[in-house]
């Protein structure tokens, strides 16, 4: 077995590189035969990963969404939907919103064994709580996700976690949707942060594809030498 799980990350953003706007509102930036390739994607994984602030802003299901999916792994013994996985540094997220309450997978939480105690009282009965160190490294949960039999790993963000795995350099594989607009507001979540990433100038990542998804476009990037083993 791999040390780690094949980790992708899925993204959608506007052209000028935003994960939402500023406001309450959610906004879209994709469409329905995007989010069905998405299904497809997820589909095909063993567990799905997204930030605490994913799970509580957006209240996310994370499922399989079309049946014949659900029921094509079944049939080879898994369960409908990947397994939900999450981090958290201070365990304040609702164990009755739709990413533990949903599906019959296995829901995991990481975050750092100071809040070890809270997340076991809080999420003990709907989740599997996993402590880290001082602090959760995107490392180091692959490689305890790998050691779970977890084999592919999607990762949905959002921005925190998205610069976490690219810093780290521990993505074998990049999914970019861009949106045709801008949203031109600083306050709003861009699709990283700053940090010391491997992809530079002079270490360019590699577009493999690129996809007109109606409206919108898929870029695809291979961000290691484990892509070519995916295909």
């Amino acid at each position: 077995m791999a040390d780690r799980p094949y980790t992708l990350l899925s993204c959608g953003m506007s052209i000028d590189g935003y994960l939402d706007s500023a406001g309450d509102e959610r906004l879209i930036l994709s469409n329905e035969a995007d989010f069905d390739r998405v299904d497809e994607v997820r589909a095909g994984c063993d567990a799905i990963l997204v930030g605490a602030s994913t799970v509580r802003n957006d209240d996310p299901r994370l499922l399989v969404r079309r049946a014949e999916r659900r029921s094509e792994r079944v049939a080879r013994g898994m369960a409908a939907s990947p397994a939900k996985v999450t981090v958290t540094c201070r365990a304040d997220l609702d164990p009755r919103g739709r990413f533990f309450t949903t599906g019959d997978a296995e829901k995991l939480v990481y975050c750092p064994a100071s809040s070890g105690r809270a997340a076991r009282t809080r999420f003990g009965d709907v989740a599997t709580v996993v402590d880290a160190s001082a602090r959760v490294s995107m490392r180091g949960l692959c490689e305890d996700l790998a050691a779970r039999g977890v084999a592919r790993l999607m990762v949905e963000g959002g921005g925190t976690i998205h610069t976490q795995f690219l810093a780290e350099d521990v993505a074998d594989e990049l999914q970019l949707v861009v949106a045709p607009f801008f949203v031109g507001d600083s306050r709003a979540r861009r699709f990283v942060d700053d940090g010391p990433f491997p992809f530079r100038p002079d270490r360019p990542a590699q577009l493999v594809e690129v996809r007109r998804i109606g409206e919108v476009v898929l870029l695809r990037y291979a961000l290691s030498d484990r892509f070519a083993e995916s295909a």
